[in-house]
C-alpha cells in the first residue's frame, strides 16, 4: 500500500481514478480492516449534484500520486458498488455486500464488524 495510516487525512478530497485514468470520484474517507488495522476500502463521492452518494472502493493495490489515488478496479465496477448516503453510516449487516461486489472473501461472515471509518 502506498500510504501510511496517519497520512490518510491528507488524501481526503483527492481524485480517485481507475487503472485507465478514468475518474471515479473524490476520496471522502478510508475504512480500515478491524482485524489488521490496514486500509481496506475508500468511500468515494460519486454521482452528480443532488444525487451524490458514497461508493465503497477497495484499496488493495492502490497507489498514490500528488493529486490522486489510483485504485485497481474499473470505474464502472466502482460506480455500481454498494453505497451509502453522503451523511450515512455503514451498517454492519451491509458489509458483506461490499466484499461480494468485488469478489473479495469476507473472512468471518456474521462475526464482528470488519470495517471501521478513519
Amino acid at each position: 500500500m502506498g500510504f501510511e495510516a496517519e497520512n490518510i487525512r491528507d488524501w481526503q478530497g483527492k481524485s480517485v481514478v481507475d487503472p485507465a485514468d478514468g475518474k471515479i470520484g473524490t476520496l471522502e474517507a478510508i475504512y480500515v480492516d478491524t482485524v489488521t488495522d490496514e486500509p481496506a476500502f475508500a468511500t468515494v463521492v460519486v454521482g452528480f449534484v443532488g444525487r451524490r452518494r458514497l461508493a465503497f472502493v477497495p484499496l488493495a493495490g492502490a497507489t498514490v500520486a500528488p493529486d490522486h489515488l489510483r485504485v485497481t478496479v474499473g470505474k464502472d465496477l466502482a460506480k455500481h458498488a454498494p453505497s451509502i448516503d453522503t451523511d450515512g453510516e455503514l451498517a454492519a449487516e451491509d458489509e458483506p455486500a461490499i466484499f461480494e461486489h468485488y469478489g473479495l472473501a469476507v473472512s468471518s461472515p456474521g462475526a464482528a464488524r470488519r470495517l471501521a471509518r478513519r
